[in-house]
């Protein structure tokens, strides 16, 4: 467990994207046999859409995202109540749940998340996460996982929470990308329809340099050209539905 906790620790503070959170979280997660998890960090405001970092299905987290289930989602209604890791499923849920909080769950369990263990994160830097470890049953390897290393899962959460919130969670994100603030500035007017030249002369710069900092916003953002960095750019900062 020791080096599987440092390999993880590493794994986190060499990653810069949403994707290298992702794959490091996997690698740990598959490590201890847990097939699935799920971060996710609460909106500071109702206009805007959660942090999502998971390997669910793409359906069901895109489903989840855009019915804003976390307003109804009973495992999250908990972690705003506790800041204590907690087991959920069928059998540990109240008899009586509000028919959202119902339809929700009989929904997730069609994708195979059934069960799971959660951990709360209250920040007091910035909104309320969690880390769940889901599972479409609770069979005896989830189970021993949980009883034999819940401290070290509670653990791992909170310093996953701590990077991705550092690398996500700035101004200067753009769908996951950490981009420096003179690349972020540099996009936003190129989104505002500023040529490089253009961007140079607003910013005292010269146009070789400002072009220097677009190629650089393009390269991480894995786009060939400024119009595709610039529609990335647009649909990151757009409000959600």
């Amino acid at each position: 467990m020791h080096r599987l906790f440092q390999a993880f620790i590493d794994g986190l503070a060499d990653s810069v994207t949403a994707q290298d959170l992702h794959r490091v979280l996997g690698q740990a997660s598959a490590a201890l046999d847990l097939s699935c998890f799920a971060y996710l960090s609460l909106p500071a405001s109702r206009h805007q859409r959660p942090t999502l970092i998971s390997n669910y299905p793409v359906t069901w987290t895109d489903h989840y995202l855009r019915r804003h289930y976390e307003r109804v989602d009973p495992a999250i209604s908990k972690v705003l109540a506790t800041p204590e890791p907690f087991e959920w499923g069928p059998e540990l849920a109240p008899r009586r749940l509000p028919e959202p909080q119902r339809l929700l769950l009989d929904e997730a369990a069609q994708f195979g998340i059934r069960c799971g263990f959660t951990v709360p994160i209250h920040d007091r830097r910035g909104p309320v996460a969690a880390v769940t470890f889901a599972a479409d049953e609770r069979h005896q390897r989830f189970e021993r996982c949980i009883e034999e290393h819940g401290r070290v899962l509670q653990l791992m959460a909170m310093h996953f929470h701590a990077y991705a919130h550092r690398r996500l969670c700035s101004d200067h994100v753009v769908d996951g990308v950490a981009l420096s603030p003179r690349e972020f500035e540099c996009l936003e007017w190129a989104a505002r329809g500023k040529s490089a030249w253009d961007i140079g002369q607003i910013l005292s710069i010269t146009r070789r340099t400002a072009a220097f900092h677009l190629d650089n916003a393009k390269a991480k953002l894995g786009v060939r050209s400024i119009c595709q960095a610039v529609a990335r750019f647009a649909a990151a900062k757009r409000p959600p539905d």
